[in-house]
């Protein structure tokens, strides 16, 4: 049964003139109104309907970029890299009617937000969306993106994973292009324990992400190759991926497991937390404690010192990601494409102290 404007008025115990003002955004309605009304249009998964639809289907020149943190220069480098590949003035492409409108949506990591944002996608006829970063590994959250998702894709949607491992049991994204955070990580920790470390604090993401496992996967394969995966669980702190994160989960480390004489951070930012923890600690690096970031960030070889860290190539595949989601380029052999990441040797990682 379609769903109508009066439907969504009704869960969200408003107005229909209010839903259509939220919608619309062309007046001001206050913010816990407006979440109601997008929380009932996500419930309801409301779309337009009739001939105003027709009408979007036809003309829609919107792309949507979803990432967790506009702010995380891990986000930014993908969606900016992206957008210079989707059809605008003055984008060179040279063909008629390329041109098309590139919105960054900042989810904040939600997933709720994530959903809504996907309706509102859904109901303006989005040309494309592509989604970056890890995903969330909830199953009720998957099987509502995986319900969603197909809803795009149903509606001529194309929908574009970048940095981002594919969606169980579904066939609605066009490409997955999903780095090795398992390699690069396995291989990061590698390095440590060849330079002669063995106690190793690991500075984790967020428990319920993909990359936070897939990375903290790879190091614990690399330590149980070692022979040293008994202290694993007393060795790892998980945070957000965030600079605060990592100073506040090294300064635990530091106070309960006092022989570390290495910490791998779940990303680079954090890796800068992790710098300063073990400064105010007393210590320096890499005399007596080596620091490890994930990302190669711009300002990594920056760090006093440059920071050891594996090299992703974010705007590299957020120009393929956009390149696939205007049809500039064929999707990968069955959909998706593991990227490689390499390995980064610099100044902040050296031999423990004899």
């Amino acid at each position: 049964m379609t769903v109508t404007l009066a439907d969504v008025a009704a869960r969200a115990r408003v107005s229909p003139a209010t839903v259509s003002r939220v919608l619309n955004g062309n007046y001001p309605v206050a913010t816990s109104t407006r979440d109601r009304v997008l929380r009932a249009v996500n419930d309801l998964d409301y779309v337009l309907n009739g001939p105003a639809s027709s009408l979007a289907a036809a003309t829609s020149d919107l792309v949507g970029i979803l990432v967790n943190d506009i702010a995380d220069p891990f986000f930014g480098i993908m969606a900016g890299a992206a957008q210079s590949q989707i059809g605008g003035p003055g984008d060179g492409s040279g063909r008629a009617g390329g041109e098309k409108l590139a919105v960054v949506c900042n989810t904040g990591g939600s997933p709720e937000r994530e959903l809504t944002y996907l309706t509102l996608l859904q109901r303006q006829r989005a040309a494309a969306v592509v989604l970056t970063g890890g995903a969330v590994e909830d199953p009720a959250h998957q099987a509502a993106m995986a319900a969603k998702l197909a809803k795009l894709a149903d509606a001529g949607t194309t929908v574009v994973f970048c940095g981002r491992p594919p969606l169980p049991d579904s066939d609605a994204v066009l490409a997955a292009l999903a780095f090795d955070n398992r390699g690069g990580a396995r291989a990061l920790t590698e390095h440590l324990l060849e330079l002669g470390h063995r106690r190793i604090g690991y500075v984790a993401g967020p428990l319920e992400r993909t990359t936070t496992r897939h990375r903290l996967e790879g190091h614990r394969e690399a330590m149980r190759a070692a022979g040293l995966d008994g202290d694993q669980d007393r060795l790892t702190v998980h945070g957000w991926y965030d600079r605060a994160s990592g100073y506040d989960a090294t300064r635990e480390l530091l106070s309960r497991e006092g022989e570390v004489t290495a910490v791998v951070a779940a990303n680079d930012t954090v890796a800068l937390g992790a710098c300063a923890a073990i400064r105010d600690h007393g210590l320096r690096i890499p005399e007596d404690i080596s620091v490890a970031g994930f990302d190669d960030l711009p300002f990594s070889v920056d760090a006093v010192p440059a920071l050891t860290t594996v090299r992703l190539p974010l705007a590299e595949a957020g120009a393929q990601a956009g390149r696939l989601a205007m049809g500039k380029e064929k999707p990968p052999a069955g959909g998706i494409l593991t990227i490689e990441a390499e390995l980064m040797v610099r100044g902040s990682t050296a031999a423990p102290r004899g």
